[in-house]
């Protein structure tokens, strides 16, 4: 072709330093000679640069698109992540019985936001021992690693003091997984000072906080630990609680999905929501507002979530010294699934 290497190169990364005339032509040549260009991860190797940014979270690949709450924080981070024209690669913690630490090892991405993930699990470790520049998200805290989240505990004391205040002194917990290998069932005051979710943890502990402000005892209150953050988690959770004996007048759920859950369980058994059984969720995702009956629950900013989860960690990337922790409002949204308690 009569050209140097350079000028190649320029044609695939530098087109400014050529005349179209002799890009095309360079082209051209590749083209009949089977040349795709440079070899991307070549490209980075040389740049140390990835051109990426990885999330890494604690379920299966599949869950990212399966929660409503889940789809919302990642295009709050996908956004932030547009914006500055890098790529999101999505890694996910796999099966909650088998945790390999080679998929965080080898993610060739330039910084990690570090989402929910309990606090024994070997992958955060293995993610935060590779120094890389780090965002946490719903995690408790580590020094010198800059964090988003919200105020998970006094989100949940809010819920269950505004069920309190409708009168109700008899509850049942529908709570996602506690800990790692969640054990699906009635969850003991051992089991719940055991939550290594902090999410998880934190609102129980609001909900706890709330019902002993009362004069109540928390320890009388029936916690389901469901496997999964799934509407029919939800529902195995409402059969149990809602045949203890005395059997609660309201359920507080730690999500919207397992709220959903408990509340077809509650209507199929014949009873009224609210009108016999109240029912409170946590997340507010789309669902909530479109159920029947509507969903009470506590709103957070998901998309804003991730969006300032991904801007923090763009800005470590960009050479910003970030080391801060970003906490995201909440307010209690009340609708049609609760009601003053219902009075002999």
């Amino acid at each position: 072709m009569g050209v140097a290497p350079s000028t190649v190169s320029n044609a695939y990364n530098r087109p400014d330093q050529l005349s179209p005339e002799l890009r095309e032509r360079v082209f051209e040549v590749a083209r009949r000679l089977g040349y795709a260009g440079p070899d991307p991860l070549g490209r980075g190797l040389r740049r140390r640069r990835a051109g990426a940014v990885g999330v890494l979270y604690t379920d299966r690949l599949s869950y990212a698109f399966a929660d409503p709450a889940a789809v919302m924080f990642f295009e709050g981070i996908s956004q932030a992540t547009e914006e500055a024209g890098l790529g999101l690669l999505l890694i996910p913690g796999g099966s909650l019985g088998s945790r390999e630490p080679e998929a965080v090892r080898n993610a060739a991405v330039d910084g990690l936001v570090i989402w929910c993930m309990a606090e024994d699990d070997p992958l955060l470790e293995t993610a935060l021992e590779r120094r890389l520049p780090a965002v946490l998200v719903d995690q408790p805290p580590v020094e010198g690693v800059p964090s988003v989240g919200i105020d998970d505990e006094g989100a949940a004391r809010a819920a269950a003091e505004y069920l309190i205040g409708l009168g109700h002194t008899r509850f049942g917990a529908v709570s996602f997984e506690l800990a790692l290998g969640a054990r699906g069932g009635i969850a003991d005051l051992s089991r719940q000072r055991e939550a290594t979710f902090l999410p998880s943890g934190s609102r129980l502990k609001g909900y706890a906080a709330a019902i002993e402000s009362a004069g109540l005892s928390w320890a009388d209150v029936p916690v389901y630990e469901c496997k999964e953050n799934k509407v029919s988690e939800g529902r195995v959770a409402a059969e149990v609680l809602l045949s203890k004996t005395p059997q609660p007048t309201a359920l507080l759920a730690t999500s919207d999905l397992l709220a959903i859950g408990a509340i077809e369980v509650a209507r199929e058994r014949g009873f009224s929501v609210p009108g016999d059984i109240s029912v409170i969720g946590f997340d507010d995702i789309p669902e909530a507002a479109q159920h029947i009956p509507p969903l009470t629950t506590v709103y957070q900013p998901h998309v804003e979530k991730g969006l300032a989860a991904g801007r923090i960690l763009i800005a470590q990337l960009g050479g910003e010294g970030v080391a801060h922790s970003e906490v995201l409002p909440t307010r209690l949204v009340v609708r049609g699934s609760t009601a003053e308690v219902k009075r002999a």
